[in-house]
């Protein structure tokens, strides 16, 4: 593990053992503590941890246009370098996991152009995943790039 700090996220799941295996079988995410409500899980380096709750308690979601595609507005999801996002694509694809959002380039040639794809769990939480071609370029702002 690198110094870098580590984020803590809890979802709500509308089934635990699911939504368990879609993160451990198909993201290869390791798990740790567990309860009969809730899983943690090792999320990409980052504490993801799952959080059995009714069906009414989640929100409807809403989309914003980002580069052509219709984003979901709630959404997480870990940056990976170039190699990892094509291997984890190419996993995915194999499980026959249905794409939100195709893998695809935004950005393309600009200021923060990203790889960039959008999966939901079994629990329709929204993932994305990307992978920037230069990392500095993460926090870079270019208002007039981005319409």
């Amino acid at each position: 593990m690198s110094d870098y700090p580590r984020f803590h996220l809890a979802i709500g799941v509308k089934d635990l053992e699911q939504t368990r295996d879609f993160y451990t079988e198909i993201l290869g995410c390791a798990t740790g503590r567990r309860s009969d409500r809730w899983i943690d899980l090792d999320f990409f380096g980052h504490q993801l941890v799952l959080h059995l709750t009714d069906e009414s308690d989640r929100t409807q979601e809403r989309t914003n246009p980002v580069d052509g595609h219709e984003v979901p507005a709630r959404h997480f999801g870990p940056i990976l370098d170039w190699d990892c996002f094509a291997t984890l694509a190419d996993r995915l694809r194999a499980a026959g996991v249905n794409f939100l959002i195709e893998p695809c380039v935004r950005f393309e040639g600009r200021k923060g152009e990203q790889a960039t794809l959008f999966v939901t769990d079994p629990s329709g939480n929204c993932l994305e995943f990307k992978a920037f071609r230069d990392i500095r370029m993460l926090f870079e702002s270019d208002l007039e790039a981005y319409p």
